[in-house]
C-alpha cells in the first residue's frame, strides 16, 4: 500500500531536503518503488538527485496549473534508483495562483492520484514556508516526517507546525498523522541538542525516530555532485544515519518486514 509522505518544517536550514533526497535513495536500496516530489520553488531536491532545474521542459508547476498527467513530467533518476517530479522557479507561479483558486487545496491530491498506487513511497519535499503549496502536500498526505535541529527556535517553529498539521486534519485530510520527527545535524557534545532532544522525546514520545542524523561533512557536500550521501559516499557516517532511518521506517510499517535488499 502507498504511503505519502511530507517532509515539512517551515523553519529552513533544518535538513528537510537533505532527508527528502537520502531518504528516497535509501528507500529505493531497499528495493522500494519511491518517487520524490519536489514542491519547493528553489529546486533544490531536484538539483540533489542530479536533474538540471534549468534545463527542465515541464515541471510540476505544469501538473498543478495546467492539468497535465504527472507521468508526462516524471523524470527516472535511473543512478539514484527513484522517480522525480522536478521542480524550478516556476512553481512560485503555482503558489500565487492557487491562493486564488477555490478549492485549491486539494489540486496536489488531485493531481498525484492517478500515479499514486505506483509506487511503495511517494516523499514530498515542501517549501521552508507554512504557504499554500505546504497546505496542498499535507492534504495529499498520509503522515509528515518532521525534520528538525535540537535548539531552542526550533521548539517554537514546531509548535506552529503541529498546529497546522492539526487544522488540516481537523478541515481537510482526518486522516493526517506525524509518522515522526528526526533529529538532524546532531552534535551529542552539545548540550542544549540534549536538552532539546529529551524534551522532544518527553512529548512525542515513539514519535521521535530512534534514528539521528549526525553533522557531517560529506553529507553537505553530496549535493553539489547530484547525488545523494550513498551513492557520494556510501560509508559516511550521514549515508549510514539515512539507510538506519530507512530500516526504521520499513519496521514501523511492517514489523516483521524482511529487507528485499539481502534477498
Amino acid at each position: 500500500m502507498t504511503q505519502v509522505l511530507s517532509l515539512a518544517n517551515q523553519k529552513g536550514g533544518v535538513g528537510k531536503t537533505t532527508t527528502s533526497v537520502n531518504l528516497a535513495a535509501s528507500l529505493a536500496a531497499t528495493k522500494r518503488k519511491v518517487l520524490l516530489i519536489d514542491l519547493d520553488p528553489q529546486g533544490n531536491a531536484t538539483m540533489g538527485v542530479g536533474v538540471d532545474k534549468h534545463a527542465l521542459k515541464e515541471t510540476f508547476c505544469d501538473v498543478l496549473l495546467s492539468g497535465i498527467d504527472a507521468r508526462g513530467c516524471i523524470q527516472n533518476v535511473e543512478n539514484v534508483g527513484i522517480h522525480l517530479l522536478p521542480a524550478n522557479a516556476d512553481l512560485t507561479a503555482a503558489e500565487v495562483e492557487l491562493m486564488r483558486t477555490n478549492g485549491a487545496e486539494n489540486r496536489m491530491k488531485d493531481a498525484i492520484a492517478s500515479i499514486k498506487d505506483d509506487y511503495e513511497y511517494i516523499l514530498i519535499d515542501c517549501p521552508p514556508a507554512l504557504n499554500m503549496l505546504t497546505l496542498n502536500a499535507l492534504v495529499a498526505s498520509d503522515a509528515v516526517i518532521i525534520p528538525m535541529q535540537c535548539e531552542y527556535y526550533a521548539l517554537e517553529g514546531l509548535s506552529q507546525l503541529m498546529d497546522t498539521i492539526n487544522q488540516v486534519r481537523a478541515s481537510v485530510n482526518p486522516n493526517l498523522q506525524v509518522e515522526g520527527l528526526l533529529r538532524t545535524m546532531y552534535d551529542p557534545r552539545n548540550t542544549l541538542a540534549k536538552d532539546v532532544s529529551d524534551q522532544l522525546i518527553e512529548h512525542f514520545g515513539d514519535k521521535v525516530y530512534r534514528t539521528v542524523v549526525p553533522r557531517n561533512v560529506r553529507l553537505a557536500e553530496a549535493p553539489s555532485h547530484g547525488l545523494p550521501a550513498l551513492l557520494y559516499e556510501k560509508t559516511s557516517s550521514g549515508a549510514l544515519a539515512y539507510l538506519a532511518l530507512a530500516g526504521e521506517m520499513l519496521r514501523r510499517k511492517n514489523p516483521s518486514v524482511l529487507n528485499r535488499a539481502a534477498s
